[in-house]
């Protein structure tokens, strides 16, 4: 019975779709509509096909969908970074924005192409995947609703195609993050909402009495993007068959609401969930329990409280009044302190293993994953000084402390944790090569510290440009001279990204020949995860 009730409702989103697309006001909602109309049709086909033929009876742990996220992980993150090189070169070579793509490949859309393939389609697909992961096996328990999983899986892929062929079609928000437009934000919630109920699902029916503390980062992670996802986006779509919307906020307070959004994105969706991993992976890969299980609790409560004041320290010297701004300030520069309790706590981790730092190139990618964690989380809060503020604003220096957090802190963790799981999902014996994780570690981690130093240089010169005046009080560089000084450090930035690039293309060769290079061995059974007291 439930198997028709599917065929008749993607029969009538097949047939919407084909409508919305013939009385489409705009070439992108024309394009979404084509889109949703080819993916309905198609599982229409699929479901006809399987109708009526008995389930399998489900034994053990879903690690179906944990697989086709590794994969996701893996395809997005070479598919981002790729973007990121290429409009890296943009700015130092203006000609890369070619005439000929009519604005499809110019910079002001790859950008935000590029932004959101690493963010939301790499780091999305990584948080969906090893919480999968980490909550069976924390819970004693295979992941809640059946097939929700694969929905909450591949509604977010399709998420993502839209709203990577919406920036590339111009069909936007137009905010900082460039957000999709409202239906694709629409769809988003409902793959969210599905999302939550499969984790809190198998948390709720878990085996184990006890919620494991990387269960708390996923769980805070999963709750405040929700929020923060619809408070941020919402709008009034101007017709049902059109892309464009009209926002509910407006001036100072969109702004206000953008930077709440917008900091908090990087607080809970590129550090909660990735502290998440932290707290499960690096344990598990060093052998070793969690180094303070109190000093978990206390890193948790403190950095959900404090981390949603610390939005406005982006408004300084604005329209903001300056008590929002100033109270930004002082909750970023508190954050400083359980932030570093995060990362001691992952580093002493390996207390008694830290010869494996010398054997164990896996480990060695966590290591330096938390030193970039650290290394973001005390210069975040240095940056939100009003002070600092005042020279770094606007300049690279913002671009390089964002990519030295992006690349070194989520990128290294994420690549960790997909060395880590490959074997284990695939039922391998090991790795195909630690040489060749050896090699995308040295590759990654130079390629990081050329783009990040560059910055760091061309932000700092930027800013003091800017402000230096001759001795009637007049500026003395335009713009133009600030752009032409940056060229050299514009092409160390998108040699570094080179280099990182290199290092993913190994890393996915690697686990390709894991998968295919050597024969199954027999998975040995998976207890629940003991936490240390």
């Amino acid at each position: 019975m439930w198997d028709w009730i599917k065929i008749a409702i993607l029969g009538l989103i097949a047939l919407f779709a084909a409508l919305a697309a013939n009385w489409a006001r705009d070439l992108a909602y024309q394009v979404h509509a084509l889109i949703v109309m080819a993916v309905a049709a198609g599982m229409f086909i699929w479901t006809i096909r399987t109708a009526g033929e008995p389930k399998p009876a489900e034994t053990g742990y879903s690690d179906g969908v944990i697989r086709a996220g590794v994969i996701a992980t893996t395809f997005w993150g070479i598919a981002g970074f790729l973007v990121g090189v290429f409009i890296a070169f943009q700015l130092a070579f203006p000609v890369l924005n070619f005439e000929w793509a009519e604005g499809y490949a110019n910079f002001g859309r790859l950008r935000p192409l590029h932004t959101s393939a690493v963010i939301f389609a790499f780091g999305g697909n990584a948080l969906l995947c090893t919480s999968f992961y980490v909550v069976q096996r924390t819970s004693a328990a295979r992941l809640w609703g059946g097939n929700t999983a694969w929905f909450v899986f591949w509604g977010y892929q399709l998420f993502i195609v839209l709203a990577a062929t919406g920036y590339l079609l111009g069909a936007t928000q137009s905010k900082e993050y460039a957000e999709p437009e409202w239906y694709v934000d629409l769809w988003l919630t409902v793959v969210w909402l599905a999302y939550l109920a499969v984790f809190l699902g198998t948390i709720i029916k878990r085996k184990e009495p006890h919620i494991y503390v990387a269960n708390w980062f996923y769980l805070a992670f999963i709750v405040t993007v929700a929020m923060l996802h619809v408070v941020n986006n919402l709008s009034i779509p101007v017709s049902i068959f059109g892309a464009k919307s009209v926002q509910v906020f407006a001036g100072v307070q969109d702004a206000m609401t953008q930077w709440w959004y917008g900091h908090n994105a990087v607080g809970f969706f590129l550090t909660a969930g990735f502290l998440g991993m932290m707290y499960y992976f690096v344990p598990k890969q060093a052998g070793r329990p969690v180094y303070s299980y109190k000093l978990s609790i206390i890193h948790f409560w403190a950095l959900i409280f404090l981390y949603i004041w610390a939005g406005p320290h982006h408004l300084h010297y604005t329209a903001l009044p300056d008590w929002a701004s100033t109270l930004g300030m002082v909750f970023s520069v508190i954050l400083w302190m359980p932030s570093w309790g995060g990362m001691i706590n992952g580093l002493m981790t390996l207390q008694g293993a830290w010869d494996k730092i010398r054997t164990d190139p896996i480990i060695r990618m966590f290591v330096i994953s938390l030193g970039f964690y650290g290394m973001s989380t005390f210069e975040g809060p240095m940056m939100s000084i009003r002070a600092v503020n005042s020279l770094s604003h606007y300049t690279d220096w913002t671009i390089g402390h964002v990519h030295s957090g992006a690349l070194g802190w989520n990128g290294m963790i994420t690549f960790a944790c997909l060395y880590f799981l490959t074997p284990r999902l695939w039922n391998r014996e090991r790795l195909y090569s630690l040489s060749a994780v050896n090699w995308h570690f040295w590759l990654a981690t130079i390629g990081i510290v050329l783009y990040a130093a560059s910055m760091w240089v061309t932000g700092i010169m930027e800013g003091l440009m800017w402000r230096e005046v001759d001795a009637n009080g007049f500026l003395v560089n335009s713009f133009a001279d600030t752009v032409a000084a940056k060229f050299p450090m514009y092409v160390l930035r998108g040699l570094g990204g080179v280099l990182y690039l290199t290092g993913a293309l190994i890393m996915a060769w690697n686990l390709w020949m894991t998968v295919r290079g050597q024969k199954a061995v027999q998975p040995s059974a998976t207890g629940a995860a003991t936490p240390a007291e």
